[in-house]
């Protein structure tokens, strides 16, 4: 039997693009044009103000309940692709890892959402896990774009690719700018792992 090279991929950020997604509904809520607000943003979108029309939760609960947010994401250009070409390799398993289950009494909707997701965007998983302790599903390697994960889970001692955008910049590589960078990152440690006898 092949031996399995865990994939973990983290979704917001890294296959759908979450603040892109959710930028025309703040700016309806908030009652400004989408243009106004900024891409260049950091982590819980302080520089779209949001604080002035209850902050980034309220924001959250009612782009998730009432827009359907995590069913109408955009992807991430070229993710659908690369993880489908990646679920090729036979040693690869990719689990989806995601921290998605943020409102309280609304979970089975959240898993819904994110699950017809996937599916209409044609992306390939083993395993779907919601949860916010991203090391303890045990990958050999992980994709995520939140500093604060990225951070521990390096701290944990596990190998991470930063999966770049305006908020986790002043993060040590290894990093990637696109999908196109991912694939080539993740081939290059699969690689590494059949060298060493896993």
């Amino acid at each position: 039997m092949t031996p399995h090279f865990v994939l973990g991929v983290d979704l917001d950020g890294v296959v759908a693009d979450f603040a892109q997604g959710l930028k025309p509904i703040a700016a309806e809520w908030l009652g400004v044009a989408s243009d106004s607000l900024t891409d260049e943003i950091s982590y819980g979108f302080g520089e779209w103000e949001l604080e002035r029309v209850g902050g980034y939760e309220s924001l959250h609960r009612y782009a998730v309940k009432e827009h359907q947010l995590f069913a109408r994401l955009p992807p991430v250009r070229g993710a659908p692709a690369a993880l489908r070409r990646l679920d090729t390799v036979p040693e690869i398993r990719i689990r989806i890892i995601t921290h998605r289950l943020y409102i309280h009494w609304f979970h089975k909707e959240a898993i819904a959402q994110t699950t017809e997701w996937l599916e209409r965007q044609g992306i390939p998983y083993w395993d779907l896990c919601f949860m916010r302790d991203k090391a303890a599903v045990g990958a050999q390697l992980y994709l995520e774009d939140s500093p604060e994960n990225i951070t521990a889970l390096r701290g944990a001692g596990h190998d991470t690719i930063v999966v770049r955008n305006s908020t986790n910049r002043h993060l040590p590589g290894p990093g990637a700018e696109s999908w196109e960078e991912i694939e080539a990152l993740v081939l290059e440690k699969v690689g590494e792992w059949k060298r060493s006898g896993q």
